[in-house]
């Protein structure tokens, strides 16, 4: 006789022993499947919803992190955060954000407090409320009145893009001494 755990939905009930072993029971026996190691999963198996293009992390107001934090979506920090921060996408410091790290991202608005050195490769927005504290590396930058800052402002050109361009080769020419 197999073994099953009784907390599981639909578990059937041991029978009683005045019932004997051998007697059939009545009804289709539904038991629920289980994925085992070595086995292919069953084709009607969900599959997970795939992540949206325009995806969002957010670290709430309840929370906080310390440590180093690397997102590739964009990022909203409504919490605390205390060690280093990078992003692929815009980063949002919200107004119950409260960053204490080094901040590197495509893109940055504050509108709640960062103490820290902060690399845009786009623009840097400091919005009514928010405040940084720490040097600024960026393309371009905004900061609405009410903000406050206090550090050096880098304002750096974006990078050309390249072209390439076919290069002319010079003719080869080969002298003997002789």
């Amino acid at each position: 006789m197999w073994n099953k755990r009784n907390d599981e939905p639909n578990a059937p009930q041991p029978m009683p022993q005045s019932m004997p072993q051998s007697m059939p029971q009545s009804g289709p026996q539904h038991m629920p499947q289980r994925y085992e190691p070595g086995t292919p999963p069953q084709a009607t198996a969900p599959r997970p919803a795939p992540v949206p293009k325009n995806a969002t992390a957010i670290i709430g107001a309840s929370m906080t992190i310390k440590g180093e934090i690397i997102s590739r979506e964009e990022l909203v920090v409504d919490g605390e955060v205390d060690g280093s921060m990078q992003s692929q996408s815009l980063l949002t410091v919200g107004p119950n954000g409260k960053v204490r790290a080094n901040i590197k991202a495509q893109e940055v608005a504050i509108y709640g407090s960062v103490r820290g050195n902060v690399e845009v490769s786009g623009k840097l927005s400091i919005r009514e409320q928010g405040s940084l504290i720490g040097d600024i590396k960026c393309s371009g930058i905004s900061i609405d009145d009410g903000a406050y800052f206090k550090g050096s402002i880098d304002i750096t050109r974006p990078e050309p893009k390249v072209t390439t361009r076919p290069v002319k080769s010079e003719p080869r020419v080969e002298a003997q001494v002789g």
